[in-house]
């Protein structure tokens, strides 16, 4: 399970102009502003970002200027994987070490879409030991407890963060995992095919992009 939500995207127009800097082509910027606040772009500034992003990432330098914020709610075997992308992302996470004991312990924490009748008796069960230890531990303030929590928390969990990356980060991602057997990925590369002017400035690869996984 992977859910998203809160997703900004910013500086665009910025990002817009710093593409024309090296050609002194401001004058031809012809973007505008909706009733709503939304930045849209004009025919000449998205043919150009369409060619620059095309292009490859030597002449695309301004889509690392178009900034993303995104709150995804995923579980850990996948943060795990997302932890490749150091370059260019910032993420805050909900504090495992500060608040696991904050809240009761319940099915929908945790990522079981795809577990067995076996499997979710498994998980019902470690659920309970965990609530178990988490009452004990918030009764008698017991560090044994605490660890027992730690220790066993399993990858499913799912965890919140928010995270900041760019336009140039998401092609990486994008083409790297869209083929990927976990369906999170799936999810997310949904997410980033609705973002704005995705199809021109993210999707440029072509279907015939070699995927890493």
């Amino acid at each position: 399970m992977l859910q998203t939500e809160k997703i900004s995207v910013m500086n665009m127009e910025n990002a817009i102009r710093g593409a024309r800097n090296p050609m002194n082509s401001w004058a031809r910027m012809d973007s505008t502003y909706d009733e709503k606040g939304n930045f849209i772009l004009g025919e000449n500034d998205l043919s150009l970002a369409h060619r620059l992003a095309k292009a490859g990432s030597d002449h695309r330098k301004f889509l690392r200027q178009i900034i993303v914020s995104i709150d995804i709610n995923a579980p850990l075997y996948w943060w795990k994987e997302f932890d490749t992308y150091k370059v260019g992302t910032v993420a805050n996470s909900c504090s495992t070490m500060h608040k696991i004991q904050s809240l009761p312990f319940t099915r929908d924490m945790f990522s079981h879409d795809h577990l067995t009748e076996e499997g979710l008796a498994a998980l019902d069960a470690l659920i309970a030991f965990l609530e178990s230890e988490r009452v004990r531990f918030n009764e008698t303030k017991d560090k044994a407890a605490w660890h027992n929590i730690i220790q066993l928390l399993p990858s499913s969990f799912n965890q919140l963060r928010t995270v900041t990356l760019n336009y140039e980060v998401l092609i990486n991602i994008y083409y790297a995992r869209r083929h990927h057997k976990l369906d999170e990925w799936h999810a997310l590369c949904r997410a980033i095919e609705s973002l704005p002017y995705a199809k021109e400035l993210i999707l440029v690869k072509g279907d015939g992009a070699e995927d890493k996984h």
